[in-house]
């Protein structure tokens, strides 16, 4: 098969189309034919040499895909042969086909073309798992996601909109605001003109937020804890702005208030936790509003896997909005 390989790091140039063996189907896994994968932070991150596979995981980046089962290995049941899927990868979606453990199969959701559909599963495991499992937003609650227009954004700005969240956002520029209003942001603010910590104060009345989800890391961390109402929940899940900062836990203390740092790549695929588990979760509570429309993917561009490096750069760039797909050529 064809995937996008990485001789060595460096910065997109570095990603190159090659040929090289199919993916061994072990059992409990499914082989998917891949229809499209979608980019995330995380894949630029590996080429850069920062984000490791964990063991015995693809070496070629890719967090997602859609498809059709092509196989299916032993002690799998429920999937068929030719079965429209999406999937959670732990990597290797820059390819052709792609082996995945079946619990980490969702079914294309009805009235989402197939390709579109590989821009869901990263986005709204991540989304679901943080927000809602972990942080526990709740009707009524105040929620600032950062990036409001990537990936991730749009699709927490929709989850905790029809969540009955109050909900702010952060991102660059009029045009992405204006779109983040449109999927049902409350507050958006711009970080190239406005202090957000600021803002939120001006507009909760010093209250604060309830939920924060951050992409930044280091860079955003003492602001956004200031940010945090009393109880209030931040999960860091990038390091878009470095790793290491000081945390003012006098602060955190006062407010009673907490900070989360999570992966999913890492997570294993079954037990408590896992991805099986969180699958299954935005299968029951994500899915159904996806196939109602009340939930949709924003897909930025598509671009043919050969060009991945044009793709790499979109995103470092945050020249889009929502995600950026790459397809299998031929």
């Amino acid at each position: 098969m064809r995937a996008v390989t990485l001789p060595s790091y460096g910065g997109p140039e570095v990603l190159t189309l090659a040929d090289v063996p199919d993916p061994e189907v072990r059992p409990g896994e499914v082989l998917v034919d891949v229809t499209a994968t979608a980019v995330n932070r995380a894949d630029t991150l590996q080429r850069m040499g920062f984000y490791d596979p964990p063991p015995g995981g693809s070496p070629y980046p890719g967090l997602e895909c859609s498809g059709r089962i092509a196989a299916l290995g032993a002690d799998v049941a429920g999937w068929q042969v030719g079965d429209e899927v999406c999937a959670l990868l732990a990597g290797g979606g820059y390819a052709e086909r792609v082996a995945v453990p079946a619990g980490q199969l969702l079914p294309r959701p009805a009235g989402v073309e197939l390709a579109t559909a590989a821009a869901l599963p990263e986005v709204a495991c991540t989304v679901w798992s943080n927000v809602f499992l972990l942080a526990g937003l709740k009707h009524g609650d105040r929620f600032l996601v950062h990036g409001g227009s990537s990936g991730i954004g749009t699709m927490a700005i929709q989850l905790a909109a029809r969540a009955g969240a109050r909900v702010f956002t952060t991102a660059g520029s009029t045009a992405k605001l204006d779109f983040c209003r449109e999927l049902g942001a409350d507050v958006t603010i711009n970080y190239r003109d406005e202090d957000f910590v600021e803002r939120i104060k001006a507009e909760t009345d010093g209250t604060g937020e309830d939920v924060v989800l951050d992409n930044m890391g280091a860079k955003y961390l003492a602001r956004n804890v200031e940010a945090l109402a009393i109880g209030g929940r931040l999960v860091s899940i990038g390091m878009q702005g470095g790793t290491k900062a000081e945390l003012d836990l006098a602060m955190l203390m006062s407010k009673r208030a907490s900070v989360h740092a999570t992966t999913l790549r890492a997570r294993p695929a079954t037990g408590h936790g896992g991805k099986a588990e969180i699958v299954a979760a935005v299968l029951h509570d994500v899915w159904p509003d996806v196939e109602r429309g009340g939930i949709r993917p924003i897909v930025d561009r598509r671009l043919p896997m050969s060009r991945a490096a044009e793709a790499h750069q979109v995103i470092e760039a945050s020249e889009h909005i929502g995600k950026v797909l790459l397809l299998p050529e031929g």
